[in-house]
C-alpha cells in the first residue's frame, strides 16, 4: 500500500491504544506513509493529521508503551455522517482528501457509531468504485458488538470492576450494623459490565449477593424483596446494577431525565442514587451509592495482558485484511474453546455490524433475573487473566505522552 490513515472514535478504553499499535506496527511495516488523524472523522475533515515515521529511533519502544497506555492517543469524537443517499457533499470532500494524499486504506478504531462510520464510507466507496479499502477495528468496553465473541477494552474494565468489587466487599464486610451497598456500572442496554461484578465472587465473599441487567425489566418491589430476604443471610448486602437498568413498561430507573448524544444514545446517570433512597426510605436501613463512571473505562493499571493482546493482535490483522483488498469489514474474535481458552481472528461484514446491538442471552441471566449463571461466569474469565508491567515514576505509572492533544 501507499499511504494509510487511522483514526479513534467513541468512549476511550484501557485496550484502544493497543489496536492502534497494531495497526501501527503493520502499516509502518507495508505502506510509505502512515496518517494519524487526531479526534476521529472531524480530524480527516479538517485535515489535523500526525504523521507516524517508521525510521524513528525509538519506533518500537513507541509501540510498547503506546499499548499499555489508556484512552485515544489520537483522540476522539462522536461525529455521525449523514446518509450518502440523502446528503454526499462531506463524501465528496472526504474521498477527495482521502485522493490528494494517496490513501489506500482508512482504519476507524472504536464500537457500535465508529462502525457506523467506517460503513457508511466504504459504502460510498463502493458506489463511486473508489479503490479505497475501509476497514473497522472493535473496541468498546459495553461488549455490545455483533459478530464477534468480545470486544477489546471489555476484559480489562471487567478486570477493574471485579476487582474494584472485592476490594469493596473487604471494605463494607468491617461493619457489624445492617447496611446495603448499591454499584451502579456502566451500560445502557447491555449488561455485560455489571455481570463481571460476579467475578469478585471466590471461596470466602459471596458479594455481591444481587446483580441487575438491563436485559431484565426491573420492578423495584421485587428489588426490595430480594433485599429485605439477603438482610435475612447478612447485615452487608452488596448490589451491582447496569445505569441503564429500566421497569416493563422501558423508563430508565434513574432520577433525572436521560440527555441524548448525537446518536441518539441516553446519557444515564443516577439508578445507584435512585435505589439507595428508595432502600432508604422501604426499610430505614443505612444505604449508600457507588457510581464507578468514567473510571471503569481507562484502568489500565489494571489491565487485562489477555485483553491488550487481543486488541494488538485486531489491530495487525486489520492492516492484513486491507493488504488483501477487503473493505467494509471489521476483524473479529472466534472463541473455539473456553479451557484452555483460545480464539481465532476472523472477518465480519460491517453491515452486519453497524447499527446493532449484542445483548446478554436471557439463559446467561437467573430465572429471577437478580444474578448471572454459571456459563455467564465461564464466559468471562478468560477475558480478564493476565496482568501486565508498567513502568512507574515517582510513584504514577508512565504512559505515552498526549500533548499533542492540547
Amino acid at each position: 500500500m501507499k499511504n494509510i490513515i487511522v483514526a479513534q472514535s467513541g468512549g476511550p478504553t484501557a485496550a484502544i491504544n493497543a489496536s492502534l499499535s497494531g495497526v501501527l506496527f503493520e502499516g509502518l511495516k507495508n505502506s510509505q506513509k502512515v496518517y494519524g488523524a487526531l479526534h476521529g472523522i472531524s480530524g480527516v475533515i479538517n485535515e489535523n493529521f500526525i504523521v507516524f515515521n517508521s525510521n524513528e529511533e525509538n519506533i518500537s519502544s513507541f509501540l510498547e508503551r503506546l499499548k499499555i497506555s489508556p484512552a485515544c492517543f489520537l483522540g476522539s469524537c462522536r461525529v455521525k455522517l449523514p446518509d450518502f443517499t440523502k446528503d454526499s457533499e462531506i463524501y465528496k470532500k472526504l474521498f477527495e482528501i482521502f485522493e490528494r494524499n494517496e490513501i489506500d486504506a482508512f482504519f476507524y478504531i472504536g464500537g457500535n457509531d465508529s462502525m457506523d462510520t467506517i460503513s457508511k464510507l466504504a459504502a460510498y466507496g463502493e458506489h463511486i468504485s473508489s479503490p479505497i479499502r475501509f476497514v473497522g477495528v472493535p473496541k468498546t468496553i459495553d461488549n455490545d458488538l455483533m459478530c464477534t465473541d468480545h470486544t477489546p477494552g471489555f476484559g480489562s474494565a471487567a478486570k477493574f470492576i471485579a476487582i474494584s468489587m472485592l476490594e469493596m466487599a473487604h471494605d463494607t464486610s468491617i461493619y457489624e450494623v445492617p447496611h446495603v451497598t448499591i454499584i451502579e456500572i456502566m451500560g445502557r442496554n447491555a449488561g455485560w459490565l455489571t455481570a463481571a461484578s460476579a467475578l469478585a465472587r471466590n471461596k470466602y465473599n459471596n458479594l455481591p449477593q444481587l446483580i441487575y441487567l438491563p436485559e431484565v425489566p426491573f420492578d423495584k418491589e421485587a428489588f426490595i424483596e430480594d433485599v429485605k430476604c439477603e438482610l435475612t443471610k447478612s447485615n452487608n448486602v452488596v448490589i451491582a446494577v447496569s445505569e441503564g437498568i429500566k421497569d416493563k413498561d422501558g423508563n430508565y430507573i434513574q432520577n433525572t431525565t436521560a440527555v441524548e448524544d448525537k446518536f441518539g444514545h441516553a446519557q444515564l446517570s443516577g439508578a445507584g442514587k435512585t435505589l439507595e433512597l428508595l432502600v432508604a426510605s422501604k426499610l430505614g436501613i443505612k444505604c449508600r451509592s457507588v457510581e464507578l463512571n468514567i473510571v471503569q473505562r481507562c484502568a489500565a493499571h489494571t489491565s487485562s495482558k489477555t485483553d491488550l493482546d487481543e486488541s494488538e493482535n485486531l489491530g495487525r490483522m486489520a492492516v492484513k485484511l486491507a493488504m488483501n483488498g477487503e473493505t467494509g469489514i471489521m476483524p473479529v474474535l472466534k472463541r473455539t474453546s473456553n479451557s484452555p481458552y483460545h480464539c481465532e481472528i476472523e472477518s465480519g461484514d460491517l453491515k452486519s455490524i453497524a447499527n446493532k446491538e449484542r445483548l446478554v442471552p436471557r439463559e446467561w441471566i437467573t430465572d429471577k433475573g437478580n444474578d448471572v449463571t454459571e456459563e455467564m461466569i465461564q464466559y468471562l474469565k478468560p477475558l480478564i487473566i493476565g496482568e501486565i508491567n508498567i513502568e512507574y515514576k515517582d510513584g504514577l505509572p508512565v504512559y505515552e505522552d498526549i500533548k499533542h492533544l492540547y
